[in-house]
């Protein structure tokens, strides 16, 4: 016989868990119900649970430390707190411990039945969908091998995430795979460009509006909020959403609804929540230009998208993936990459990051004459000359390879050669020759270490 879904209720509310089993009975689910802590904890040692359902006030303990117990020893059960309504400080708490949800008293039996609907759909295909991830996030590197353990491990939440990372880095990357590895994956994903929607326009195109609610409403028109129902909603670049949509922002966030332009009445939405931006959201915060209380509500989980200089040892392989990808539009065979052309990649400090390196590789085979792509094809940009100033070699490296890169023949250029020269020097004297450790040292890897020593004549 095949198991049925069983859900666990922690509650020492008769009248509550009464009105919940009879839900999830409706919805063809088996339960068990808990009056504390102690009880709780013994019979999910005893049982198997696809959800656990905790009230965060119990005789013995707080609903957290129900959370913090089970994301040790029973890390693959989801649980969801049943909070007070309007505290949205506990729920966030709760969240960040590791709880896969909340809902709020007096229950909305509607957002209950979706709730426990998405973390049955979660728990039974749970980890199947990680695997997936290889093939779509490149890099071998233990910056992305962690990246890649972060979006499993958040997929499994239905937490707000914020996303946050330097231009060009793969941020809306991200935010589609944390949602295709969870449980909505089979909802829609519809990512809003904050910054790219008219102020005048922002509220009647997030939250849609109803007929005649403004002159040219001939017809209702669905938000992209409601477009995103039982899915997620990405919200790129959302630093930029002016003053009074974060208000609006925050409630859609925290109750759950949606109100369209024109309507009195408000609508219960289905979504998860993920946001990213490029810039420093608690700087703008203490500058008043970002609402405290919103940052708290959508950074409720932190992913930062390591920029391409911190992972330099991926970008062969990054390379070989875009000139594949760009070879195949142009309808012809990648080109291979000089070996002085990818030590020059690996050498240059890409403030533009993935974005960057794919519109130089796209030039690169526009240029190349031949079979193979040389340092020339590259056209590398100088960097600024207040780069050679960051102090650390690796910066100046950089820079230096970035003058090279774009032809260097000029009095900057000749600067920057002399500024690298001492500084290889002086790392290869520390590190008593060893080119592995002074590549270490500077911060480039050993391909690009060789080809600097070989192009400036080191002995």
């Amino acid at each position: 016989m095949a198991h049925k879904p069983t859900v666990l209720i922690v509650d020492d509310e008769p009248d509550l868990v009464e009105l919940v089993k009879l839900t999830l009975e409706r919805m063809n689910l088996a339960t068990a119900a808990a009056g504390d802590l102690a009880t709780a904890r013994r019979l999910l040692g005893e049982k198997r649970f696809e959800l656990c359902l905790a009230d965060m006030r119990l005789p013995d303990g707080d609903g957290l430390d129900l959370v913090a117990w089970i994301q040790q020893h029973q890390p693959q059960v989801p649980v969801a707190v049943i909070t007070a309504h309007g505290n949205v400080e506990t729920a966030v708490r709760a969240l960040k411990a590791g709880a896969f949800d909340f809902v709020s008293k007096p229950l909305d039996l509607g957002v209950l039945r979706r709730l426990v609907a998405v973390a049955i759909r979660l728990g039974s295909d749970a980890g199947a969908e990680t695997a997936r991830l290889g093939p779509q996030l490149l890099g071998g590197s233990p910056a992305m091998d962690a990246l890649r353990a972060l979006i499993a491990r958040v997929a499994r939440s239905q937490a707000p995430v914020h996303i946050s990372g330097e231009s060009g880095t793969g941020k809306e990357l991200v935010a589609r795979l944390i949602h295709s590895s969870g449980a909505r994956r089979e909802g829609p994903f519809i990512p809003v460009n904050c910054g790219a929607i008219p102020t005048a326009l922002m509220e009647s195109e997030l939250f849609g509006y109803k007929r005649g609610s403004f002159t040219g409403a001939v017809n209702d028109k669905q938000g992209l909020v409601q477009s995103a129902e039982g899915g997620t909603l990405f919200l790129d670049e959302v630093a930029d959403l002016p003053l009074h949509m974060q208000v609006k922002l925050l409630r859609v966030i925290q109750e759950k609804t949606v109100r369209p332009v024109g309507e009195q009445r408000e609508q219960p939405i289905d979504v998860r929540v993920l946001s990213a931006t490029h810039k420093n959201l608690a700087t703008l915060v203490q500058t008043g230009r970002f609402r405290e209380d919103l940052y708290y509500r959508i950074n409720v989980i932190d992913i930062r998208v390591p920029a391409l200089r911190e992972h330099a040892g991926d970008i062969p392989e990054l390379a070989a993936a875009l000139l594949r990808r760009l070879s195949r539009r142009l309808g012809g065979e990648a080109p291979a990459l000089g070996e002085d052309a990818l030590a020059a990649l690996e050498g240059y400090g890409f403030p533009g990051n993935v974005r960057e390196l794919e519109n130089i590789l796209e030039r690169a085979l526009t240029l190349c004459a031949g079979d193979q792509i040389e340092v020339a094809d590259l056209q590398l940009r100088a960097a600024p000359a207040g780069a050679a100033a960051e102090g650390d070699a690796a910066s100046i490296v950089r820079a230096a390879a970035a003058a090279a890169g774009a032809g260097g023949g000029s009095d900057l250029g000749d600067q920057l050669e002399h500024i690298e020269r001492d500084a290889i020097l002086k790392a290869l004297e520390q590190t008593r020759y060893n080119k592995t450790a002074a590549a270490r040292l500077l911060g480039i890897t050993f391909r690009a270490l060789r080809y600097k020593v070989k192009k400036l004549g080191i002995e």
